[in-house]
């Protein structure tokens, strides 16, 4: 080194070039890594309450889990009550806390309700199965209850505490006793009472009047306070509020033979196995439990007469709709999109934006609107553009069926326009050039270039499509409401339904009452078909890359 090179060694700006070049420059080897300081004093307080909150919050569904024995949901939920306290708690790790809050969502509003879900298609979960079997017999008691016979009259008043009705009844001895449907009824030896011994007070309870009572008559006369902790020692009730009876159920329930019999008729129910009493004819009881059915629920979904029949035209009305719905708003999206993509086009922005109006309507309120416009009756069409004719529509099967492919034209053409235009505008034109130069015409410039290379980029686009029109569940249910019903079943099914719609109305007592577990079992085959669709449609698009690359 020579005595000048020496010198700019030590000079102020050398040395810190060489300090610079100690640290690295950046992509370099030796860069070290930086250090972030500790959090601002603003920083640690909002992490503290905000971290505090979020344990408020935990302590309080841990308590409830605790109160309600939830076990399992105790110690899952206590596991990440501590995951997430020592993810923001501990110095570093800077990339898990921006993913935690993420993940925990994900797991919670997508993994868990999959599983779930899946759980309940192996269950009967549903109307009159939808607890354990002691909760049944309880409620089998509490529900099958007639008058005793020459029960004594009981003298009643009401009273409310905490938003709740209490019965305040007075025995034929004297003796003061109070409850309500939660509470069974429990001795009060320090009422307050009229002028005729009737008990009318206790202290902490406020004495409804006359009027008052008449106001809230129904929930009080719903009041059915249990005698007891035992649901067949009965209870009473009030039809008018001043007078009660007693009550007994007309099913006795026997613990050792595990049975129902019928204080009338003497008929005997037994468990069938099936989550629920029965007798010897077949005929259950209302209330039953939930049970684990194994695959019942997918066997009925193709052997039950009231659904075998309908539930292939809804599988084939799908399909068709799913298809039809990517086929024509691709064909009008992208005819609009190459139409408003000429250079010598006048106002095309303006075009554009009023082409993507309907995309831009919430596609539930469009469902409703065009159900006023083509409503048989007294709709826009009938009544005004084709002079009130009686056209229907909505009410028949096949005007029906093209009605909802022209309303979901409507709605989803301007999203294929938009991704058309985006594509069409990503195409380079030296392709378009030099085709028109070897003499190609423009629909052979459109079929032999520019449709396939188009169909690179888009045709995961169709696929997501297909799958979103495949459970399009707002179209339908706003336009028909899956209608017309069709005659041959006693379910709420009707032409126009699609998958999803029937799922809704099996799992929501559309007609037959709800079914969960079958309504689980119907969505795990609608995840299985689009699965299967998506997998094969996405392997013809790989193959599709590879030809055009």
């Amino acid at each position: 080194m020579t005595d000048t090179e020496l010198r700019q060694a030590g000079t102020p700006t050398a040395a810190k070039a060489t300090a610079t070049a100690s640290d690295g420059a950046p992509g370099s080897p030796g860069r070290q890594r930086r250090r972030f300081g500790p959090d601002t004093t603003k920083g640690t307080v909002a992490k503290i309450v905000l971290l505090g909150l979020v344990d408020a919050l935990a302590v309080y569904v841990l308590m409830m889990l605790f109160l309600s024995q939830s076990w399992g949901a105790l110690a899952v939920s206590s596991a990440v009550v501590l995951a997430i306290n020592w993810i923001y708690l501990r110095k570093g790790g800077l990339p898990a806390k921006y993913l935690a809050p993420g993940v925990l969502f994900l797991l919670v509003f997508q993994v868990f309700v999959v599983l779930f879900s899946g759980y309940i298609a192996f269950t009967n979960y549903g109307d009159g199965h939808n607890s354990t079997k002691d909760d049944a017999i309880a409620a089998i008691q509490l529900t099958a209850q007639k008058r005793v016979p020459d029960s004594p009259a009981y003298k009643a008043a009401v009273l409310a505490k905490d938003n709740s009705f209490y019965l305040l009844f007075t025995d034929p001895d004297g003796k003061a006793s109070l409850g309500n449907t939660e509470t069974p009824l429990e001795e009060v030896p320090d009422a307050g009472t009229d002028s005729t011994g009737k008990a009318n007070a206790v202290d902490g309870y406020r004495t409804l009047t006359f009027q008052e009572i008449v106001a809230n008559q129904q929930s009080i006369l719903a009041i059915t306070v249990p005698v007891s902790d035992d649901p067949a020692d009965g209870t009473l009730r009030t039809a008018d509020g001043s007078n009660a009876y007693q009550f007994k159920p007309a099913l006795t329930y026997d613990a050792a033979a595990d049975t129902f019999t019928d204080t009338e008729s003497g008929t005997v129910y037994r468990d069938n196995g099936k989550g629920a009493f029965a007798d010897a004819n077949g005929e259950t009881l209302t209330t039953g439990w939930k049970i684990d059915v194994g695959m019942e629920n997918f066997a009925r979904a193709f052997t039950d007469p009231s659904l075998r029949g309908p539930l292939f035209g809804v599988i084939l009305w799908t399909f068709t709709f799913a298809i039809a719905s990517v086929a024509l708003t691709f064909a009008l999206g992208l005819f609009l999109a190459i139409t408003f993509n000429r250079e010598d086009l006048r106002g095309k922005k303006v075009y554009r934006i009023l082409m993507i109006l309907p995309y831009a309507f919430p596609a539930f309120l469009s469902g409703l609107v065009w159900s006023g416009i083509l409503n048989p009756q007294f709709g826009w069409l009938n009544q005004t553009l084709l002079g009130g004719a009686t056209i229907g529509w909505l009410t028949e099967p096949t005007l029906a069926k093209i009605s909802v492919l022209v309303v979901n034209l409507w709605l989803g053409f301007p999203y294929m326009f938009l991704v058309c235009t985006g594509a069409l505008q990503s195409l380079p034109t030296e392709l378009d050039e030099a085709a028109r130069m070897d003499g190609a015409g423009p629909w052979r410039v459109f079929r032999s270039i520019k449709l396939p290379l188009l169909l690179v980029s888009i045709a995961p686009l169709l696929i997501s499509s297909f799958a979103f029109n495949f459970n399009n569940f707002n179209v339908i249910f706003m336009l028909t409401g899956g209608g017309p019903r069709f005659a041959d079943t006693d379910r709420d099914i009707g032409a126009t339904d699609i998958l999803i719609t029937l799922v809704y109305k099996v799992a929501f007592g559309q007609g037959t009452g709800r079914d969960y577990g079958l309504a689980s079992a119907l969505a795990i085959i609608i995840f299985i078909i689009v699965a299967t669709v998506s997998a094969i449609s996405f392997k013809q698009t790989k193959a599709l890359e590879d030809v055009n690359s």
